[in-house]
């Protein structure tokens, strides 16, 4: 005879599986937010590199020292 019970997740599993997210939550958000943080850095001083090359170039054109 067989079991007529429907299967399905119980109340102690889903919460288990919450709580395993939310740990995996809490360890990603910071290291996310960190790398992003790191690659605004990295583009500003990108930015800062190519102005001065830019700026550089342009003395140049112009004949000025820079002084």
């Amino acid at each position: 005879m067989r079991n007529n019970r429907k299967l399905a997740f119980t109340l102690i599993e889903l919460l288990v599986v919450v709580a395993i997210i939310g740990v995996l939550v809490v360890i990603a958000v910071p290291n996310f937010l960190h790398a992003q943080m790191k690659a605004k850095i990295a583009h500003t001083q990108a930015n800062f590199y190519t102005f001065s090359n830019a700026f550089q170039a342009f003395q140049m054109d112009n004949g000025s020292s820079g002084k």
